[in-house]
């Protein structure tokens, strides 16, 4: 018998019973279609925090020397302990990093977390939980920062310890509404400031804007709020090639500053965006390790669902086979008959449950700030998986079929 003439007859007995072929495959749809949405949404937010959320935070060609490292959430407790003993990151180191890194394009001091957040009150109008910055004009730079209107704060206004301010679209757009920010005074905590200058959108990034903020003179936030517990040094390259060297560079003026001898681990950390979505990619590795579970389940069901069904066509079509063998058929005509029935039958559910995960990430895309990357690989496994589980699950009934005796089918009603 033909290949071709086996898959048109497994095609007929699909289309012959629409509806019982339709709930067969229900359980592999469902899960396979959940493995396809849930990694589209999975690989995009990775790329999304890699593309999008890593750069805005840090910056491009940039890496920061910090006190804590980024991935706080997955240390130890004895390391954690040991992290808050690590002294505070200074104005004295920026200063050993700016002389290490004479060609770095902009080397700036940020105050880090806690980010206090205040009202920001212009006459009778006031914002409220605004958060307030403490930065070196550099870090201006080091953003990539672009100005709807003013100026950039400058190392006068950080040496003379003045109240300016620059703030984000938002501040000026909500606050001002169609008046220019420029020039004006607003309060924070009680204190006058003057509005210098305001920076372009950088836009929203799932639902969170990135220009909602007021950025002061660091010498000017430290005297109202005091050093935070992160101040952050970030030093920004002229590409991306010069990163790592300079990285190792400032690591090793780092750790003559603070005196540490060979072998003392460092008591400050020096990373990249990278260690953001690595962050973020070991965070989203729970969810991978629990979806091959749920996946698993549903497909064992839609095999063992399968399974009946083709031992329920077998004994349907007992005389059909008995026909078959009386004139010329072999046991292995009959038995790659039904297991191509069966992988047939498992690869469409495989392929409607890859379509309708791909339709499902697409509208998650559509109605929420959540990105969807549909990646070829998943999709590919979804095909597999339902092959597979058509052979898997579909050699017994094909044996089964296979093994009966042609006089006895004969006899069959």
């Amino acid at each position: 018998m033909r290949f071709a003439d086996i898959l048109l007859t497994a095609l007929t007995q699909i289309r012959a019973n629409k509806l019982r072929s339709f709930f067969t495959l229900l359980g592999i749809i469902v899960s396979v279609a959940f493995l396809v949405a849930v990694v589209a949404v999975i690989q995009g937010m990775n790329a999304y925090v890699k593309e999008n959320i890593a750069d805005a935070m840090i910056g491009s060609n940039t890496f920061q020397v910090r006190r804590t490292p980024i991935n706080i959430a997955l240390i130890e407790d004895d390391e954690w302990r040991e992290i808050q003993r690590r002294p505070k990151i200074s104005h004295d180191d920026a200063d050993v990093v700016r002389r290490a890194i004479p060609d770095a394009a902009a080397i700036s001091l940020t105050s880090g977390w806690p980010t206090p957040q205040s009202e920001v009150v212009w006459g009778n109008r006031e914002l409220g939980d605004v958060r307030i910055f403490g930065i070196t004009p550099e870090y201006q730079v080091v953003q990539d920062y672009r100005f709807e209107s003013g100026q950039p704060l400058t190392d006068t206004d950080d040496r003379q310890r003045r109240d300016v301010i620059v703030v984000g679209a938002d501040i000026a757009h909500k606050l001002f509404e169609g008046v220019e920010a420029v020039g004006h005074d607003v309060r924070i905590l009680g204190h006058r400031f003057t509005i210098v200058g305001v920076i372009a959108s950088k836009g929203r990034v799932l639902g969170q804007s990135f220009d909602g903020f007021v950025m002061m003179p660091i010498s000017t936030f430290e005297s109202m709020f005091g050093r935070r517990q992160t101040t952050t040094i970030s030093v920004k390259m002229a590409s991306a090639e010069d990163v790592a060297p300079a990285m190792a560079t400032a690591e090793e003026a780092m750790r003559l500053a603070h005196r540490l001898h060979p072998g003392q681990r460092n008591d400050f950390s020096v990373e990249t965006s990278s260690a953001l979505v690595d962050f973020w990619k070991q965070l989203t590795r729970v969810l991978f390790s629990v979806i091959p579970a749920v996946v698993a389940i549903g497909i064992v069901v839609g095999g063992i669902v399968i399974m009946n069904i083709m031992l329920m066509s077998v004994r349907e079509r007992t005389h059909e086979i008995g026909l078959r063998k009386s004139v010329g058929a072999t046991r292995r005509d009959i038995l790659r008959q039904f297991l191509a029935e069966s992988v047939m039958l498992a690869t469409l559910g495989g392929a409607l449950g890859a379509g309708g995960g791909w339709t499902f990430a697409m509208l998650i895309a559509l109605a929420s700030p959540l990105p969807a990357r549909v990646t070829a690989w998943s999709m590919s496994l979804a095909l597999a998986l339902g092959a597979g589980v058509g052979v898997l699950f579909g050699v017994y009934p094909a044996s089964r079929a296979a093994r009966l005796d042609p006089v006895v089918a004969m006899r069959a009603d």
